[in-house]
């Protein structure tokens, strides 16, 4: 049986991830092995997040009086949450990525600027661009259109320099 003082540090502890979480994504473990999830751990920890199972009512002391308190009711059954503290996205990435290799767990919901998302809308934010590839995107918009300018200048510079060539050519000849 647990102690207070071991709950009283384990709420201590969620409730600091969730103070710096951008994102908390509640997930279904049943089937997990240790293994497994140490592995998923480490995943999100390289993304820039975290992974913890929990015991629902210690989950709903932390997260009360929080943007992520919208969470408190699918806190049912064996729960983990993810936290992604750099990145929205990358966590229901790894989670996504990792439920489809190992065909266990599931998704059960999310919480992003306190705003409660359905199952569905958590695995569809596993499909949203990361930041790096919104970042290569846009660079490729505003470097085309320079692109753009550099070959027309370019064009008219070598149709000009082929006309001069083919006058040369013609007068040697």
């Amino acid at each position: 049986m647990s102690t207070k003082a071991f709950k009283d540090d384990k709420i201590k502890l969620i409730k600091e991830k969730v103070d710096k979480a951008q994102v908390a994504i509640v997930t279904e473990y049943k089937g997990f092995s240790v293994e497994e999830i140490t592995k998923l751990r480490r995943s999100l920890q390289k993304d820039g997040g975290d992974y913890m199972v929990t015991k629902n009512t210690l989950a709903k002391i932390a997260v009360k009086d929080t943007p992520y308190e919208v969470l408190s009711d699918i806190f049912k059954g064996p729960i983990a949450i993810a936290f992604g503290y750099e990145d929205q996205v990358a966590p229901a990435k790894a989670l996504s990525k990792f439920i489809k290799e190992t065909k266990k767990g599931t998704i059960l919901g999310a919480a992003l600027d306190g705003q409660l998302l359905s199952a569905e809308e958590a695995k569809a934010l596993a499909n949203i661009p990361s930041k790096e590839e919104i970042y290569a995107k846009m660079l490729g918009c505003i470097n085309s259109p320079a692109s753009g300018i550099v070959g027309g200048i370019n064009g008219v510079m070598s149709a000009l320099v082929r006309a001069i060539a083919a006058v040369r050519d013609q007068k040697q000849a």
